[in-house]
């Protein structure tokens, strides 16, 4: 019989979030407990989180899930912006910060996501690394309830919780916006963390809302249709049709802006578990976290972040294929179907090759639209820990969880997130500069690298103008290419959703 292995205690003077005093697994006795090591970089830790969601509401008297935020980026260190992810992804249970991977060292943990299971006497009785399944999980703490209750070893009570969102709620007009658009028919805003999105004029004046600010998978009217965290679009001038990413709803969404309706044309609403390449019929084919979009003619290109592909959709016949990546998640340049990538979460083109922001391996890649159709590294060190804050040349570039790019002008416009900086690459030669920011977080407007910015994640360029969706700061931002200019784009008419009813024009 296989030794029982007590479950270390939690460290008591560490941050804790989502709680008004440090929860300690002697407290917890008589309870589940689930720990979730994540980090917020990471799209497998985001795909558990609807898994934890359902086993917490299910179990609320007898289970208790805590996260142990064990970071992989620099950035994801700093305890503000921790805080900031448990907002943005809605998270309802406490989280530990876990400075200097001690918990997981202590748990002997070896890959994010890893969920450890501990029984209500307090010993470790299995794990489960990955995205993990929810029926497995499900079980066990049905079996673990029951056989305590017979020991009469549980203790039956609901733990209450003060979470950060009530401590202070976010009412911003916008929140956590992933992406934006310019267009000569305005600027769109995925306003993903209020679920909807906002088009306005260049300079900030609404002209519609679309989305009820409600998340949910609901096709309709602007004011009836619903999306979950929605992220990159694209834009048909010519039939006035926009594409949005809904990421969370692993779908793709049509806005007609002329009926002003908006239809679910790609996924199910489920997330594909499948990552080999494939191809299907597009309403009835699962995608996993389509990230950001591309228009190229009649093909709409999707980067899929969560099975690490570039996707393409026939917009004429409704097909949806893998385009490139075997679905592993590494650096890997050559053919389409050997290629991988990590985690794509910003696409762009010059009409010759897809530019990817590569997240997990910090690196820009592109890939051919034309024959030979191949994939290459841009720029960044193409290694799932080679991250940094380095500007150069090729491969001694060093960014850190890129997720914006966007082609102009023979350059490509990168958003170096986790660095809270915009960089200009050069797509031929992998020169790679810092223009704008300072590498601290903030709101500073200005000129170059005396601004600031706050995980910027999204960029758009439009004559002169480039747009900035920057996060964590719920703004967007403008830049003056001529004078390298930054201001911040005000919405006097926009409000946050519940909290006024905002003009329309």
């Amino acid at each position: 019989m296989t030794p029982r292995v007590r479950a270390p205690e939690l460290p008591q003077n560490n941050p804790w979030f989502n709680t008004e005093k440090p929860l300690s697994l002697q407290q917890l006795k008589g309870r589940v407990v689930i720990l979730d090591f994540w980090t917020y970089c990471c799209i497998n830790c985001l795909h558990i989180l609807p898994t934890l969601k359902y086993l917490e509401q299910k179990y609320k008297d007898s289970l208790t899930v805590i996260g142990v935020h064990s970071a992989k980026f620099d950035n994801e260190k700093e305890t503000e912006n921790i805080r900031q992810a448990i907002l943005r992804y809605d998270i309802e249970h406490a989280v530990l910060v876990d400075s200097g991977f001690r918990v997981w060292e202590e748990y002997t943990v070896r890959a994010w996501p890893t969920l450890m299971v501990i029984d209500p006497q307090g010993y470790v009785v299995g794990y489960v690394s990955g995205e993990g399944d929810r029926n497995v999980l499900d079980e066990l703490i049905q079996k673990l309830i029951s056989q305590h209750q017979e020991k009469g070893t549980i203790n039956f009570q609901e733990l209450s919780l003060t979470l950060e969102k009530q401590r202070k709620p976010l009412i911003t007009p916008l929140a956590f916006p992933g992406k934006v658009l310019a267009t000569q028919a305005g600027l769109f805003i995925a306003d993903s963390g209020h679920h909807r999105i906002v088009i306005s004029s260049l300079d900030g004046e609404i002209i519609h809302l679309i989305g009820t600010g409600q998340s949910g998978l609901t096709d309709g009217s602007f004011d009836e249709a619903q999306f979950f965290a929605p992220q990159g679009m694209a834009f048909d001038e010519e039939n006035q049709i926009l594409y949005v990413a809904d990421t969370e709803n692993h779908a793709l969404r049509r806005v007609d802006l002329k009926r002003q309706v908006v239809e679910t044309i790609a996924g199910t609403g489920e997330q594909s578990r499948n990552i080999r390449p494939h191809s299907g019929a597009a309403r009835e084919t699962m995608l996993n976290s389509p990230w950001d979009l591309q228009l190229w003619g009649n093909s709409l290109f999707i980067a899929i972040a969560g099975s690490h592909q570039i996707w393409e959709l026939d917009l004429e016949t409704n097909i949806v294929k893998t385009y490139a990546g075997m679905g592993a998640e590494a650096c890997i340049d050559g053919e389409l179907s050997e290629s991988a990538f990590a985690q794509p979460s910003g696409i762009t083109t010059d009409g010759q090759e897809l530019y990817i922001a590569d997240s997990e391996v910090s690196s820009i890649r592109a890939v051919g639209l034309i024959e030979p159709r191949q994939v290459r590294t841009v720029c960044g060190s193409g290694d799932l820990f080679g991250f940094g804050d380095v500007d150069g040349q090729g491969f001694d570039v060093r960014l850190q969880h890129c997720l914006g790019v966007e082609y102009a002008q023979n350059n490509l416009w990168i958003a170096d997130t986790y660095n809270h900086k915009i960089k200009l690459v050069n797509p031929h030669t992998g020169n790679c500069q810092t223009v704008l920011g300072d590498g601290s977080v903030g709101l500073q407007d200005g000129q170059g690298k005396n601004t600031r910015f706050s995980e910027p994640s999204g960029l758009s360029v439009m004559g002169s103008l480039l747009f900035i969706a920057d996060t964590n700061n719920h703004a967007i931002r403008r830049l003056d290419l001529d004078t390298l200019t930054v201001t911040t784009l005000q919405f006097p008419n926009l409000c946050a959703p519940d909290v006024c009813i905002p003009h329309e024009s």
